[in-house]
């Protein structure tokens, strides 16, 4: 029947119509592809099948139109389905037009005959469906028809119980006739024999018992007759029912017509399974013959190890007889030499005694040049106190001159240490708030002055040292913004993910622009602490609110990639931050909402007056409820805040009550405007606080912005991101170029540039050699793959890359796990070709080299939109042909990407115009 229904397909779409009733309505069933326009003005002879020929109708000259889909009928339409089956295999089903003798035909006809083919196959998987659901659906019916059977048998055995009941009953009524007639009877007889009285007495009792047992009767009749009545309704509703069920028997025909050819499938399988016991015997003797040859190769490998042996015994007596040839080689050529210095004796005598001589005259000048050798040191002595009075004299010279060294020559690290020893003096209370603030804005200028008095005073005590500070105090003006980074990370010394690198990066790019960046960090015990410069803990301690009471804080200071840099050790019970990781703990909430109040009562205590507090993610996201609720009415009311988001898949939640803790209000920000998670009314979202209380929100790309605006990006936060729009911008990170150069990494093999790609095939190699890759073919492609292997990240789509590069030529690599969004652009920075999907930060990196709409210049990597096979296979079949066939595009290709600025410098503009708008829209709402 499959085979019928194949051929009936094939040929509609190889004629111009397709006609074929499925419905008792005569609907017809339609294909979605219209016939061809060229095969309406060439005809042909089409052959529809081997077995038979059929002579196309002539038809008129416009062909019928075909608009409707093309599906199987619906699974429950019994008759449609036995028509659709039946038509299907039919030749009569078929309408086709009448062609005229055979031409040849064109490519586009061909082209439009697979084209209608292959939408044949489709409508032949379709009707197998189809088939399948009819399946289903005839197992369906005789489950539902078994069902029915035993219900209709329980209601027979019901109604054979009511009517036996019934007979019961009349037999009851013919008792109680019986019991009036005798009443009338033992009446007449009373009335004969006794007196009115007693007979009235008699009567009445009898008449009393005789209506209690006729009413009972009557009642329990009643409810028979109603519930035989009910009974009898049901059977026949299900009677009805069972005819239903059985007027369907040309449908189950046909299914069981189906059934038919199936076993007659199966018993053809069972026919050719039948061989199987030859085929079992035919086993059995290659299992012997393979046990036979097993042993002969095990006797063959006991001869070859016996065999290897002696050759090894062989190759060693070769090797000593080698030897021994060589040696007496050496005992013939020494004798030859002996013989030859028998011969010249006596010429060797005669140069003895000319040996003699000659010693005899070197003793000689030996002697002179040893008076030559003394006057030599005694001038080298000389020599030696001369350039000791020189050195001495540069000595003092470049001391002058390092204190006449423009301060712009001096590295960061040391106005960091400057900045670091006058903030630990104000919080020591060894000088005032004012004059420490006098002091950091000349350190922040740069000024030359203090920098020399710093110089000058690292031999004198610190008495000394703060006497010259405090007279360098003056008034001056701030030539930038005051920017303090709160933050749970930071690279090198504590980095998880991008956040740690963000900081960092951003931190040094503001900071040669001029402005005064400081960063402050929970003191981990986990940090790399050989990567801060001068670590030491100050003489000062800062109590900070929590859980009702104040506990004790420990400030150290330190340097990191030349910014200043303070740690809050708390010394709180719980060990808030001596746990061994930075996070993942149970109390999480609770260990970064006491880290961000005691950063800001940090900030209250050194009187420091910042331009900018900024804080990251959920962790720091407190500090802006803190700062607005709890420290701008004690004094701390000069910064504006920006908050960042680094990833909205992590937003900070829990019970409102939690809130208490750390000093904040739960019923004043449980609610829907400020605090309150917008799924869970009962508990609070770090986020968005941060957003709701921040003045600027950012996050790490233009297009990410958009993204998290959407119910699937923003994580339950769309509509607060959509009210508080205004202020919350994407600005696309940088990457750090100090660090990630090729040109200077450490960690390559083999150091090279952007002019000099040398180095990078070197390292390709290198890389190849420590994963085992083969390196026959150096021009083989090697892609990389740097990703967390999770659903969200398209797992199913790598396995698809991988198995794509392998058959077209190529090698895979594949990091398994990096938290780092920004990696595609340290990638171009080490010239390796990205190949993305347009989204998030991507989609503002990478752009496609064939996107017509983007300008040359910044073409720089192979796209795709659609997180399908199809999206992939298109951007990396179009780079590894790049990569094989114009090998001098993909060079310059490498090159533009190395060369691409990822700098901090672009993002840290974006951010400096961010501060200042809102610096200047804060000090004119004072002045307001």
């Amino acid at each position: 029947m499959a085979s019928k229904l194949t051929t009936c397909f094939v040929c509609w779409n190889l004629s111009t119509g397709f006609d074929c009733n499925h419905h008792r309505n005569n609907r017809a069933m339609r294909s979605t592809f219209p016939p061809s326009s060229k095969l309406r003005r060439h005809r042909s002879t089409i052959i529809i099948s081997s077995q038979q020929k059929r002579q196309y109708n002539k038809k008129s000259s416009r062909p019928s139109s075909i608009d409707g889909p093309l599906n199987p009928p619906n699974s429950n339409d019994d008759d449609s389905l036995h028509n659709f089956n039946n038509n299907s295999s039919s030749p009569s089903a078929l309408n086709v037009n009448r062609t005229e003798p055979a031409e040849q035909l064109s490519d586009g006809q061909l082209e439009d005959l697979l084209a209608m083919i292959k939408n044949a196959e489709k409508n032949i998987l379709l009707i197998n469906q189809a088939r399948v659901r009819a399946l289903e659906d005839l197992q369906k019916i005789l489950s539902e028809k078994k069902v029915l059977q035993a219900e209709i048998n329980v209601l027979e055995m019901r109604l054979a119980e009511t009517d036996a009941r019934i007979e019961v009953a009349d037999q009851e009524k013919t008792r109680v006739e019986l019991l009036e007639g005798q009443l009338e009877k033992l009446h007449s007889e009373l009335a004969q024999k006794g007196s009115d009285a007693e007979l009235h007495d008699i009567q009445t009792g009898v008449l009393s018992d005789a209506n209690d047992t006729i009413s009972s009767l009557t009642v329990e009749l009643n409810s028979i007759r109603e519930e035989n009545a009910s009974l009898k309704n049901e059977i026949e509703s299900f009677k009805t029912q069972l005819n239903d069920v059985k007027n369907n028997d040309e449908r189950l025909v046909v299914l069981e017509k189906e059934r038919l050819f199936l076993e007659s499938a199966l018993k053809d399988l069972e026919s050719k399974l039948s061989i199987s016991p030859e085929a079992v015997s035919e086993l059995s003797t290659l299992k012997v013959e393979c046990k036979y040859l097993s042993d002969k190769v095990e006797n063959l490998q006991l001869l070859l190890d016996k065999a290897t042996k002696q050759a090894d015994q062989a190759v060693i007596v070769l090797q000593q007889n080698q030897d021994l040839q060589r040696e007496v080689d050496k005992l013939e050529a020494t004798l030859e030499e002996a013989n030859i210095y028998k011969l010249s004796s006596d010429k060797l005598q005669k140069d003895n005694e000319l040996m003699q001589q000659k010693i005899k005259l070197l003793e000689n000048s030996l002697e002179k040049s040893d008076e030559d050798i003394n006057s030599y040191v005694q001038l080298y002595q000389q020599s030696v106190n001369e350039f000791q009075d020189t050195l001495n004299i540069l000595q003092k010279g470049s001391k002058k001159k390092t204190l006449d060294e423009p301060v712009e020559d001096m590295p960061w690290e040391f106005w960091s240490q400057l900045l670091l020893l006058i903030d630990g003096w104000a919080l020591e209370k060894k000088i005032s708030v004012d004059d420490a603030k006098l002091l950091r804005e000349k350190v922040w200028k740069k000024d030359k002055s203090i920098s020399d008095i710093y110089l000058a005073c690292k031999g004198q005590n610190e008495d000394e040292a703060i006497s010259s500070f405090l007279g360098l105090t003056s008034s001056a003006t701030s030539p930038g913004l005051h920017v303090i980074h709160i933050a749970a990370e930071m690279a090198p010394v504590a980095k998880v993910g991008g956040l740690g690198d963000v900081v960092c990066g951003l931190s040094k790019a503001l900071q040669k622009k001029g402005h005064l960046v400081e960063i402050v960090l929970p003191k981990y015990d986990c940090m790399q602490y050989d990567r801060i410069g001068d670590i030491r803990a100050l003489d000062v301690v800062i109590e900070s609110y929590f859980d009702g009471q104040l506990f004790k804080n420990k400030i150290w200071v330190g340097t990191v990639e030349g910014l200043p840099v303070y740690f809050i050790e708390p010394h709180h019970p719980d060990k808030f931050f001596w746990r061994g990781d930075f996070y993942g703990e149970r109390d999480d909430f609770r260990r970064f909402s006491y880290f961000s109040r005691v950063a800001l009562e940090f900030l209250l205590q050194a009187g420091k007056k910042p331009d900018i507090i900024h804080c990251h993610d959920w962790q720091t996201a407190f500090i802006a409820p803190l700062y607005w609720d709890v420290y701008v009415p004690k004094g701390l009311n000069s910064a504006r805040i920006c908050f960042t988001c680094h990833n909205f898949e992590y937003q900070g939640t829990a019970p409102a009550s939690e809130l208490e803790s750390c000093g904040l209000d739960s019923h004043h920000l449980n609610r829907p405007d400020r605090m309150q998670d917008n799924s869970a009314h009962n508990r609070v979202n770090s986020v968005k606080g941060g957003v709701v209380y921040s003045n600027i929100v950012t996050t790490v790309s233009p297009t990410y912005a958009q993204e998290v605006r959407t119910a699937e990006g923003g994580k339950g936060l769309q509509s607060t991101l959509s009210t508080h729009s205004k202020k919350f911008i994407g600005v696309l990170n940088g990457i750090d170029t100090d660090i990630w150069n090729p040109a200077t990494d450490p960690f390559l093999d083999v150091q090279y540039n952007a002019n000099d790609l040398q180095g990078k095939s070197e390292n390709k190699e290198a890389l190849r050699r420590k994963l085992g890759l083969s390196s026959e073919d150096v021009k083989r492609p090697l892609v990389g793959c740097i990703t967390r292997l999770v659903p969200q990240k398209g797992v199913h789509l790598i396995r698809h890359a991988i198995y794509l590069t392998l058959e077209l030529g190529g090698q895979f690599v594949l990091l398994g796990s990096s938290p780092v969004p920004h990696i595609q652009m340290i990638s171009m920075r080490y010239g390796a070709v990205p190949i993305v999907r347009k989204t998030g930060g991507l989609n503002d990196s990478v752009f496609d080299i064939d996107d017509d709409t983007i300008p040359s210049q910044f073409q720089n990597g192979f796209t795709f939109l659609n997180a399908d096979e199809k999206g992939i296979n298109g951007a990396l079949v179009r780079a590894i042909n790049l990569y094989q066939n114009d090998p001098e595009s993909w060079k310059q290709l490498v090159q533009k990407d190395m060369n691409i600025d990822f700098s901090w410098d672009s993002s840290a503009a974006q951010y400096e115009e961010l501060y200042l708008k809102s610096v200047t829209r804060g000090r004119a709402t004072k002045r307001a």
